[in-house]
């Protein structure tokens, strides 16, 4: 059976079943069963079935039969994907075994706003492969998204930018389009229903300190107008990579990061609110005179330190409103608070996962060389905009959410895995699907629990055998596996390849400070 996640057992039968429509498939919820496993049964004698431990189970059974199904009945015109279908008799017995609750994609809405419902068919496409989590990065240097009716120069000055950049930053090559979009409560409340609908859990993102350029465009009062050069106005971030502009660290700043937390917590009911907290340049805090006069009342010694209790602040913050905060795994470096509060997504290679899970913090698995969308996909010159490394199919199914090393007690904090698509270089949601499929299928297998006994090239076959032909009636625009077409390209968009031992490097440097710290 051709079937992305592999289910844990399928048993084939002799017979056939003929199957007129979905609505005779009978569904029982049966308690003693794993809250997200379900069974199929597809029997000669009494018709096509689905039992599952809750109705998130079901909603699991239910991707699995359509798997079932021919492809042309996951189409949206109904002269196509109405029954009757022929099934092969049956059973089929699963439930996710990696053991880990957060199976997730961080989608960045930020750099290039994508229409409501283009997010929903997202939600659509990531619910089919049963993943649970939308990571929604809504705010950054580059453009903010959230109306926040208190705060609304936010919307009308921070969600737009006069103009983008075209390919890699090396290259400073711009389009000459103003681009932004902004999402009011109802978009979003709108967005988080029907991801419910579809078992998916919405977790907001509001980037802070760093990655705030639109926000202090909006509002310069906000950043750190006693150093030279940011007392005048700014604007919305054009240039792709991390502005030094930061937020200030003033009372009125952090009650406005506060009142921004609360309408965020209003909108989304998610347990666990994004604060961001990566790539902070401490620049501007070392030149301010506010920010060291902050530092010294506070008994702190470095920027560093600074940066923690920002984050500290916020956490507690959230907690005052039940809620649990999620950071980058910079938050690590000078968060002091206790780590029950705080959820750390591990982005910067293998080893913050490592540190996270020994201080006792739940933490996300999403290494860059694992699990980065954005990244190119093979060595081909064709490639649109080849940024990063190289990540392929194979290299994402070789995923290893949890690292080697850790006791059973430390592994237990690996709470769960993502891949994060980041969108400087995805103009559009044709493009978002081509950077993404057929990475996430792989991702999903990894997240859901790979099949024993089995490997790549197993994924593979059942990949080209049948999931593409699934994609294409979704109406994914995937990556072939012949490599990109000649539409795909993006002369006017050149990128920046790395070597992978070039970018292992940056990224021992990168965590130098957080390894010593673990120490």
């Amino acid at each position: 059976m051709a079937l992305i996640p592999q289910p844990a057992s399928v048993t084939l039968g002799d017979g056939h079943v003929d199957l007129a429509s979905l609505q005779d498939v009978s569904e029982d919820v049966d308690t003693s069963m794993p809250r997200e496993g379900y069974k199929i049964d597809v029997s000669a004698a009494s018709g096509v079935s689905i039992r599952a431990g809750s109705a998130t189970g079901l909603f699991y059974g239910r991707q699995t039969l359509r798997q079932l199904l021919p492809p042309s009945a996951l189409r949206r015109a109904g002269t196509v994907s109405q029954g009757p279908w022929r099934l092969r008799e049956q059973k089929i017995s699963d439930a996710p075994s990696s053991g880990l609750g957060w199976r997730g994609c961080m989608l960045d809405v930020a750099r290039h706003y994508m229409p409501v419902s283009d997010v929903l068919r997202f939600i659509d496409l990531i619910a089919f492969h049963k993943l649970n989590v939308l990571h929604l990065h809504l705010t950054d240097d580059q453009g903010w998204r959230i109306d926040v009716p208190s705060w609304p120069r936010l919307a009308s000055v921070g969600g737009w930018r006069e103009r983008s950049m075209m390919g890699s930053r090396i290259h400073k090559l711009y389009d000459s389009r103003p681009h932004g979009g902004v999402y009011s409560a109802d978009d979003l409340r709108e967005v988080v229903a029907y991801a419910a609908e579809r078992h998916v859990t919405v977790i907001p993102e509001v980037n802070m300190p760093g990655h705030m350029q639109a926000a202090v465009a909006a509002y310069p009062e906000l950043g750190n107008t006693d150093v030279e050069g940011r007392e005048r106005d700014g604007s919305v971030r054009d240039a792709w990579g991390v502005s030094t502009r930061v937020l200030n660290v003033s009372d009125e700043t952090l009650d406005f990061c506060r009142q921004v937390l609360d309408f965020v917590c209003d909108v989304f009911p998610s347990q666990t609110i994004g604060i961001g907290g990566d790539e902070c340049p401490y620049e501007e805090w070392k030149s301010s005179v506010a920010a060291q006069t902050r530092m010294r009342e506070l008994g702190l010694t470095s920027e560093r330190e600074l940066h923690g209790w920002l984050m500290g602040e916020m956490a507690a913050h959230l907690a005052s409103r039940g809620r649990r905060a999620y950071g980058w795994d910079e938050i690590m470096a000078g968060y002091t608070g206790p780590p029950e509060a705080v959820q750390v997504a591990a982005w910067r290679g293998p080893w913050p996962t490592t540190v996270a899970a020994r201080r006792g913090f739940d933490v996300v698995s999403c290494p860059d060389l694992s699990a980065y969308l954005d990244y190119r996909q093979s060595d081909d010159e064709s490639e649109p905009t080849p940024v990063g490394t190289r990540l392929t199919l194979e290299d994402v199914y070789a995923f290893e959410p949890v690292p080697p090393g850790l006791t059973p007690e430390e592994a237990s904090h690996v709470v769960g895995a993502q891949v994060n698509v980041w969108t400087e270089h995805m103009e559009s949601a044709r493009r978002v699907d081509y950077m993404v499929f057929p990475r996430l299928c792989a991702f999903a297998e990894v997240a859901w629990g790979k099949p024993a006994g089995k490997g790549f090239e197993d994924f593979r076959r059942r990949l080209e055998e049948s999931h593409l032909a699934r994609l294409t009636a979704l109406g994914v625009n995937y990556r072939p596996q012949t490599g990109p077409r000649p539409w795909d390209a993006r002369p006017d968009a050149p990128g920046r390849p790395l070597p992978r031992a070039v970018r292992e490097a940056q990224l021992d440097e990168l965590t130098a400070e957080l390894k010593e710290l673990a120490k």
